[in-house]
């Protein structure tokens, strides 16, 4: 989930990746993710992901919550004219609102091919989606690229939110980023809030939205409806 730091309200989900396999058990993405990408199966495979993501965010939108569902794309996608015709059939077939749907960049995978991405990225823009870019500030994206491309959302790795309530450098690095943001008309969302001190300076910091373990671990979709369920019907969940 992602949280919104100045009310406390629940404002999304990122949907992650996990491979039951039959013997080994749950297989994390850092274990299967690098084999999908090398083999080519991360397209077809990420296709069913923008699907399933989308499919059950129409589901909660229809019980009345309206919140974002957030689904990370690989480079190998994005490298495809396909990755349109995919978002736009999941948002067809669901009936999710696109503006309901972030889709997660690395700044490794704008920079890949930098005319097609945008090109690609503008399309899905006018499609109405919402665009990230995830773990900024860990790649090597110019300014000036970013500037060009239809960015609507920066993660803050969490490597810098790791240190923000013990460093100074760290607090001024979220800052930056935090003031780069708002220079360009972005949300911020922190990546790997883990004690209630991170999410103090953050909040101070006016970081918009963040996630990480002090909030929740990676939910299953029967532990979001019953957070859900707990707010007694209400649109929006307090975590306070």
């Amino acid at each position: 989930p992602t949280i919104d730091l100045s009310t406390g309200a629940f404002t999304g989900v990122e949907a992650l990746l996990r491979w039951r396999h039959p013997q080994r058990g749950v297989v994390q993405p850092d274990d299967f993710i690098p084999a999908l990408e090398s083999s080519g199966l991360i397209v077809p495979v990420g296709a069913w992901v923008l699907h399933e993501a989308c499919r059950q965010g129409a589901a909660w939108h229809r019980q009345g919550y309206r919140f974002a569902v957030s689904v990370n794309v690989s480079a190998r996608q994005v490298d495809q004219d396909r990755i349109v015709d995919d978002v736009r059939d999941a948002l067809s077939i669901s009936g999710l609102d696109p503006e309901l749907l972030i889709l997660e960049l690395t700044e490794t995978t704008l920079m890949h091919d930098v005319e097609g991405t945008l090109a690609r990225l503008q399309l899905l823009k006018a499609v109405g989606v919402r665009i990230a870019i995830d773990d900024f500030g860990t790649g090597y994206s110019s300014l000036a690229y970013l500037r060009q491309f239809p960015i609507d959302v920066l993660k803050i790795d969490r490597s810098f939110v790791s240190g923000i309530a013990d460093t100074t450098e760290s607090a001024a690095l979220v800052r930056t980023l935090v003031q780069l943001g708002k220079v360009l008309g972005l949300e911020t969302i922190a990546e790997g809030i883990e004690t209630d001190d991170q999410r103090l300076r953050l909040k101070a910091e006016a970081v918009d939205t963040g996630q990480g373990f002090l909030f929740a671990r990676p939910l299953e979709v029967g532990d979001v409806n019953r957070l859900l369920d707990s707010s007694a019907g209400k649109p929006e969940v307090s975590v306070n």
